[in-house]
This record gives structure tokens, C-alpha cells and sequence, in this order.
């Protein structure tokens, strides 16, 4: 037996198995020629990150596009900063958008599929059976350095060009195994390094598969493969897990790239095929000194929660991320509009190299135009299970009569031209206010040619003739019969080539009856509004704005 071999069997006396009994454990893939695997491997520290979800779209569809797998690991070997129910937010957040895995990590403490445990502090076993073979095979070594000769290493380091354990100050790479033993005998904590086979003058090329090609000095750190709990680093962890479960392509924030030299030296050192890498560009956002990243501390927009709690539908936000992840993506909506996501097809090519901007008000625009487009029964049915846990007060307004607010929300709707008033479910409460007593604001500000005296003039001979048997020909009829007596025209483009003519014309007519009814100059079809506010509400509206304008003259 060789002094590695020795060695290795002195640090992992416990590890029996070997790599050849994992990759029995982890067969090949059966999957159809091209398909790819990638994952999304967030760790449970906080929420789920906008650009956490931005990633896992563009890793799912990079699995669909090739009929592949997509699978979701817990990267948790960092407990000191895990959060409470972080896994939970992580699942349910990707569920809520669609972005569902097809195996991996399904909630907390659940997971599903054959290549699993899919969380890391499940699979320390396994870390250290790979971490063993290297050490027999002189690959690896342990560091006993304390806190403070790393400090003195890094102090005497403060003008090189190269920080790090490496060449003469990794002062444990070439301890004997006598030494070695005596430190663990003397009780010395220890950590397992790699024994870094890179040159400072050698570089290494890759092909990003959005940037291109990449070059960069070799990596010549010995860096720390496991750290003193034999708990392994990201580093180490996501090599062995990716050859593991035969992951083809890493997609993941270009923060990383810096780390690329390393992690296919690991992966070449482990005797792994590398996996191909795809860096994609932080999402960016606009503010008073340029662009900046979107950030978790300054931007409640950067954690995906905001937009459940606001009440964005999640076909509303899995759009917009189409907009900013593939540069042809609009084009393809124009020449699609009634396709389903999933048939776009998405190429990692097509993605930003600079960074995709993030910017609310196209957010919106994209949800009007979404929720424009949904049935009045799916907008009651999803506004209101969003009502329930954010908004009791909308919920109790519909569970007046669940019928009537459907009703509401069908204003204007599922016709050629439906209108975008509503971008997300939190808009709602303001959007159908004047349709409820109990919510209703009375505001008698008029506009165009409508005056207190014409407004007067207007609702006392309105409330003479407002019938709401009417059907929508007649009720327009009606307003239109009102104009003349009144001194107005019911056609605007006579009003227009003759301004001095008249007081007014039927649209400044409607204009006040739609501010006695709603408090608003611009609404939805008054016609519609008045039949579902019902006789008694329409009268009594009527009758306050008409004593408003009395006094007002």
C-alpha cells in the first residue's frame, strides 16, 4: 500500500465504498440524443431572488427545448446561514411561476427522482468516498493551518498578484505521513485540500455558451475540498453532484466565472467529463446614477414573494421573464399571440451578454395586456384566492354575491378590444371602488365643457328618464335626446366645427352622469356600470352630485 493510500485510509477510516460504486448507484441517463440536463441548485439562505427565478426559467426551458431534465438541488451545506422554511419559499416560489422540476427537491423534506438524495447535507457520504480517492491518489492533502497563520499567509500577500494557499506558502502540502499523523494524534482539526495541479504561466479556454469564448489563468490554489466538519466546500460539492447526476449544462450568474478555471480542474482532476457552462448577466435596473444590479437591500422587487403579495399572475411575470431572456422573443409574440409559452423556443444564444433591465412599468404593460386577455370568471377566481390572503376586505366585497362581482370584472371584457386597466390583483380594489357603497368615494370634478350649471341642467332631467330596463341601443338613445333641449349636440364633430354653437356635446353629457355615478371621468362602459349598480344606488348617486352642483353655482 502506497503512503497516499495509507493516508487515505488514516483520514476516512469510516468511507468504504468507492467512485465505482456511485457510478452504479447513478447509471447513465436514458434520454433522447441531445437532451440536456440542468439544474437549478439555489442554497436556503434567504428568499427566492428575482434573478434566481430568471435563471431557473431559462435552465428549465434549456431541458423542454431538448426534450432533457430539469432538476432542483438544495446546495445547504452552509447551515450558519440557512434560514428557517428557506427550501419551502424556494419550491413554492418556483412552483407558483410553473418553474416545477421534473425531479429533485419537491418541498421540504420531499424529494422525487432516481439520482437523489437531492439535497447536499444528504450526501456527505458520497463527498468524502471522492475525496478519499483523490487523497490515494495524491491529489489531495489535509491543512492544519490555523485561523492564524492563514491571516500571516494573507498579510505577507498584500502586494502580489496572487492571493491564496499555494506554491511555497501552502506550508502543509508536503507534510510526511508521519507528521501528518502526529498532527491528528495531538487532536489538530484539520481540513482537506486539493493539491492543485495548475501552472502560473498556463491559461485555459472555454466556451461560455452566451459569452463565448472565455480565457483565463489555470488555478493555482490548493483550495479547501472539505472543510473541518468533512462537510465539503460549493466547489467540491457541485462537481461530484453534476457528474453524479449527469448534469450537461450549468446555467448560473456570471459571479461565477471567476471560479470556472477551478471547477474544471476539479472536474478533470475527479476524472469527470466537465460540464458545459452558461453565465448569464445580472438583472440590471435603472436608477439616478446609472445602471446598477437589482438588489435584495434596496429593492423589494428583487424578492419573487413581492409579486405574490402584489398580486402579479404568474402568467403575467413567466411572460415578462420571456421578454428580457431572449432577445427575439417579442417578435415571435406578435407573429404568436395566442401560442402558449412553452412553444417559444428559447436559445441560451439569444440571451443577454450585458445584463437584462429590469423595468416595472413594462411588467405592467406585459400583465395588463395578459390579464386583458383572461376570462371574467379566471380574473374573479384568481383575484379572489389572492384577496383571501392578502386583501380580506376585496374578498368580503365578493362574497356579497360572488355573481355581481364577477359581472364587474366582465365590464369591457371578452370583446376585440378589451380594456387594460389592470396589471396586477392589488389594483383591483381601486378599480371596481365606485361599484360598492361601502367603498365608494364621491368626487364631482368635471372636465371637457361640463360646467356646475350644465351639470345641474344634465342630471335633473337624467333622473326624470333613467330607466335601467333599458337595453344598451336605448339607454344611448336617450342620452342622445337629452342633448338638444339642453342646448348640446349628440354629434362631437358638429360640436367641433362649431364650438360656440353649443354648451357641449353628448360625450361632455355622458362625462357628468359618469362623475355623479363613479367619481371618475374614465371609466369602463357606463351603461354596463349603471345596470349593475342597481335603481336605488343610481338614484340616490344622482341625487347627491345634483345638490353638490346646485350649491357649487
Amino acid at each position: 500500500m502506497s503512503d497516499y493510500q495509507k493516508l487515505a485510509e488514516l483520514l476516512f477510516p469510516n468511507i468504504t465504498k468507492t467512485p465505482k460504486d456511485y457510478e452504479a448507484i447513478y447509471p447513465q441517463r436514458k434520454l433522447p440524443e441531445g437532451a440536456r440536463v440542468s439544474r437549478f441548485a439555489p442554497s436556503p439562505t434567504g428568499y427566492l431572488h428575482f434573478g434566481g427565478l430568471y435563471a431557473a426559467t431559462a435552465a428549465k426551458l434549456n431541458c423542454v427545448a431538448t426534450k432533457g431534465t430539469f432538476l432542483l438541488r438544495i446546495e445547504d451545506t452552509d447551515k450558519k446561514r440557512e434560514v428557517e422554511d428557506g427550501v419551502s419559499a424556494i419550491v413554492e416560489g418556483l412552483n407558483y411561476f410553473g418553474i416545477t422540476p421534473d425531479e429533485g427537491v419537491m418541498g421540504y423534506d420531499k424529494e422525487s427522482g432516481s439520482y437523489g438524495p437531492y439535497t447536499q447535507s444528504k450526501r456527505v457520504e458520497i463527498y468524502q468516498t471522492f475525496a478519499k480517492n483523490l487523497v490515494a491518489q495524491g491529489l489531495a492533502y489535509p491543512c492544519f493551518c490555523s485561523a492564524g497563520e492563514l491571516d500571516e499567509i494573507r498579510t505577507a500577500q498584500e502586494n502580489e498578484d496572487i492571493k491564496g494557499y499555494y506554491g511555497s506558502y501552502a506550508k502543509c502540502r508536503d507534510l510526511s505521513i508521519d507528521e501528518i499523523k502526529a498532527n491528528i494524534e495531538a487532536g489538530k482539526t484539520w481540513t482537506l485540500r486539493l493539491k492543485s495541479p495548475g501552472s502560473v504561466d498556463k491559461k485555459i479556454i472555454f466556451d461560455d455558451m452566451i459569452k463565448g469564448k472565455i480565457e483565463m489563468p489555470e488555478n493555482v490554489i490548493d483550495v479547501v475540498l472539505l472543510k473541518t466538519d468533512g462537510v465539503p466546500t460549493y466547489h467540491f460539492a457541485h462537481a461530484v453532484d453534476d457528474h453524479l447526476m449527469h448534469t450537461t449544462h450549468v446555467i448560473r450568474g456570471d459571479e461565477w466565472i471567476a471560479s470556472v478555471p477551478l471547477h474544471i480542474q476539479l472536474f478533470k482532476v475527479l476524472g469527470f467529463k466537465p460540464v458545459k457552462y452558461a453565465h448569464i448577466a445580472p438583472i440590471m435596473k435603472e436608477d439616478e446614477g446609472g445602471k446598477r444590479k437589482l438588489s435584495k437591500r434596496k429593492d423589494p422587487e428583487a424578492a419573487v414573494s413581492y409579486y405574490i403579495e402584489q398580486g402579479f399572475p404568474k402568467e403575467s411575470v413567466s411572460e415578462y421573464i420571456f421578454t428580457i431572456l431572449n432577445s427575439n422573443f417579442e417578435d415571435w409574440r406578435r407573429a404568436n399571440k395566442d401560442a402558449e409559452l412553452s412553444a417559444f423556443p428559447f436559445n441560451l444564444k439569444k440571451m443577454s451578454v450585458s445584463g437584462a433591465l429590469f423595468d416595472m412599468v413594462k411588467l405592467c404593460d406585459v400583465s395588463k395586456n395578459v390579464i386583458s386577455t383572461m376570462k371574467a370568471e379566471k380574473v374573479f377566481e384568481l383575484s379572489y384566492e389572492w384577496a383571501k390572503s392578502y386583501c380580506p376586505h376585496l374578498a368580503a366585497l365578493y362574497e356579497q354575491d360572488k355573481g355581481r362581482a364577477t359581472a364587474i370584472l366582465n365590464i369591457d371584457r371578452e370583446n376585440k378590444k378589451p380594456r387594460k386597466d389592470i396589471a396586477k390583483w392589488s389594483d383591483i380594489p381601486d378599480y371596481i371602488s365606485y361599484m360598492y357603497d361601502e367603498t365608494f368615494t364621491p368626487c364631482y370634478e368635471l372636465n371637457g365643457n361640463a360646467t356646475p350649471q350644465l351639470a345641474v341642467d344634465v342630471l335633473e332631467k337624467y333622473i326624470d328618464i333613467v330607466n335601467l330596463d333599458d337595453d344598451k341601443d336605448t339607454w344611448f338613445a336617450r342620452m342622445k335626446d337629452m342633448c338638444e333641449p339642453l342646448g348640446c349636440t349628440a354629434n362631437v364633430k358638429e360640436f367641433k366645427q362649431n364650438p360656440e354653437g353649443y354648451r357641449g356635446h353628448v360625450g361632455d353629457v355622458s362625462t357628468i352622469i359618469r362623475v355623479a355615478l363613479t367619481g371618475r371621468t374614465n371609466t369602463p362602459d357606463l351603461y354596463s356600470i349603471t345596470a349593475l349598480l342597481g335603481e336605488s344606488t343610481v338614484r340616490a348617486r344622482l341625487n347627491a352630485a345634483l345638490k353638490y352642483y346646485k350649491e357649487e353655482i
